[in-house]
């Protein structure tokens, strides 16, 4: 599920990231966890080993994916077994109005996996995969020969200390829907 492409193949990060209409229950983050932990299970599996009928299970999974909730059912990949060794961050201060030309930039550079928008001190945050140290500073310098990048501060990874994980967070329960209620009218 860490898979970033919708199963229509469109990018996820497109996407509008509006709030789900109806928020995840116990039953829907069951659902999630059973997908995680046997991900080529069918259909009628995943109601059996759910203890749900068939059709409540396609239509759990239809609504998530109609919500943008799951964005596809790619294999995860292993970036170090796969020849990716070498990890780092990279934070990037942009010139002004230049995020859309900055993205397009980042997303030409094979060796950027992941760039998000961010405040603070810098405006963009990347996490970059290398085969070795020099096809890192390769990546590197590719990132500081863009004309929008004004400086880059990079940070190599030494181990993973908690793996890219969503279903602990789902499965705390603490999401709330946003409330349409004004201000002053909320209890909370």
């Amino acid at each position: 599920m860490a898979d970033l492409t919708t199963p229509g193949g469109h990018d996820a990060t497109q996407r509008s990231h509006a709030h789900p209409e109806t928020p995840l229950d116990a039953l829907d983050v069951a659902l999630l966890s059973l997908i995680r932990d046997h991900p080529r299970v069918g259909m009628l599996e995943l109601a059996r080993l759910a203890s749900v009928a068939r059709p409540t299970v396609q239509s759990r999974l239809q609504r998530m994916e109609a919500e943008g909730i799951v964005t596809g059912y790619g294999p995860d990949v292993d970036l170090t077994a796969a020849g990716y060794p070498v990890h780092a961050f990279v934070s990037l201060e942009i010139a002004q109005g230049a995020l859309e030309h900055v993205a397009a930039e980042l997303s030409a550079i094979p060796g950027v996996i992941e760039a998000y928008a961010t405040t603070g001190p810098s405006d963009v945050l990347c996490r970059v995969a290398a085969t070795s140290h020099q096809d890192l500073q390769e990546t590197l310098l590719a990132l500081n020969r863009s004309t929008t990048v004004v400086r880059s501060t990079s940070t190599i990874v030494l181990s993973v200390v908690v793996p890219p994980r969503v279903l602990p967070l789902l499965s705390a329960g603490r999401r709330r829907s946003p409330s349409r209620a004004p201000a002053y009218r909320r209890t909370d």
